[in-house]
């Protein structure tokens, strides 16, 4: 079932959804399902699956010179959504990136993903590689997540890569695109990364999820921007607890995004790790609460790894 067909048999009830780290290579299936085990109770309509593009580390040789290897450290995307279909019968939502696939390498992963029956994807260009200043697509690969988009919507409408194909079986994707309430940080200003934006959704996007956030009111204003610029569809807010003293140095530094006083200067207080987790609990509640209150189509918390925090966050709500 896609995913907007669940926000609209919904009818306005507020729906929980989780998105999750696959295992390192070489790791189990089984921490997948120790992480959703837990959080089945709570009846999610779809598990987003993300994707990080490969990276390049340096190993050194016996000659004293250090040679640059890919690697891809959390492959199985494909895999691991076809393994929660079928443990838990809910959606999955396996995440497509721009960086470190070829048009052609991303086409042949839909065709899989709609062979397992897998009818929603999230697309995001992705990040730049670590030590690199900026993104570099593949070679023949997409710069943007537009293009991206727009490669899905043509497939859905039977459009194939290789055009001599001849009544060619269109798939049918539900397309989720990333939004940012605190703006993409290489945007030059809000409007341009509104009108990007909606550019996805003209090309066929269905949906919007946002980056975390620990303020709802960047949210709101995100969502009202949104509405004035004539973009209509659903805009689910991603959700974090921060519950670590370092995460106030790396989720700014990493997702480009403010950490307001209040939070932050509890954090710093807190006497030791228990107090600072039981101060996330609480911030992310709150902010759950008030957006429920609000009528957002569905809470999607990242969980990172961090089951049982998200349970307890969860359960209050």
């Amino acid at each position: 079932m896609k995913a907007i067909d669940h926000f609209n048999a919904a009818k306005g009830e507020t729906l929980i959804s989780f998105e999750i780290l696959p295992p390192l290579k070489g790791g189990k299936i089984q921490s997948i399902f120790d992480t959703l085990d837990p959080l089945m109770e709570f009846k999610p309509p779809f598990v987003d699956v993300t994707y990080h593009r490969e990276e390049y580390i340096y190993k050194k040789r016996s000659s004293g010179y250090y040679e640059k290897v890919e690697m891809r450290k959390r492959p199985g995307t494909v895999g691991i959504c076809a393994a929660i279909m079928h443990r838990y019968g809910v959606d999955a939502v396996p995440h497509l990136i721009c960086g470190g696939f070829s048009i052609e390498e991303t086409e042949n992963a839909l065709i899989d993903l709609k062979f397992l029956g897998i009818d929603n994807v999230l697309i995001i260009r992705g990040d730049a590689r670590k030590f690199e200043g900026k993104f570099i697509p593949e070679q023949n690969g997409h710069s943007y997540a537009l293009d991206l988009v727009k490669q899905v919507s043509n497939m859905n409408n039977g459009v194939y890569l290789d055009n001599s194909l001849i009544n060619a079986e269109p798939s049918d994707f539900c397309i989720g695109v990333a939004g940012y309430p605190e703006k993409h940080f290489e945007a030059p200003n809000f409007d341009s990364d509104i009108h990007f934006l909606k550019e996805k959704i003209k090309a066929g996007a269905d949906y919007i999820v946002t980056q975390m956030f620990f303020d709802n009111k960047p949210y709101f204003e995100f969502v009202k921007k949104c509405r004035d610029a004539g973009i209509k569809v659903p805009i689910v807010p991603g959700l974090k607890p921060i519950t670590k003293k370092y995460q106030l140095n790396s989720i700014p530094r990493l997702f480009h995004l403010n950490i307001p006083k209040d939070l932050s200067n509890a954090l710093l207080k807190a006497k030791d790790a228990d107090a600072r987790t039981q101060i996330g609990i609480e911030w992310t509640t709150a902010q759950s609460k008030e957006l429920k209150e609000a009528g957002v189509p569905c809470l999607h918390y990242y969980t990172m790894g961090d089951v049982s925090t998200i349970k307890k966050i969860v359960k209050q709500i």
